[in-house]
C-alpha cells in the first residue's frame, strides 16, 4: 500500500465510472471535497465527519 504525506497541495482524483467522468474527489489535510461531474460546485466534508458517515454507512470491506 502507497501511503503519502500531503504538503501544501491537496491531492485530486478523476473518478470514471462505466469509462466516462463521474466526478472529481478533492483530498486536503482539512476535508474532502467532491465535485460531481460537469459542475463548479463541490461537497466538502471535515475529516471527523467523513469517519462518521463511512463507519455509519459503508460497508466493511478489507481488514489490513
Amino acid at each position: 500500500m502507497l501511503f503519502r504525506s500531503l504538503g501544501k497541495a491537496d491531492v485530486e482524483f478523476i473518478v470514471k465510472k462505466d469509462g466516462s467522468t463521474f466526478g472529481n474527489l478533492a483530498i486536503s489535510n482539512g476535508s474532502v471535497v467532491w465535485f460531481p461531474s460537469r459542475t463548479t460546485y463541490g461537497y466538502k466534508m471535515g475529516w471527523a465527519k467523513f469517519e462518521r458517515l463511512m463507519k455509519n454507512e459503508a460497508s466493511r470491506f478489507e481488514k489490513r
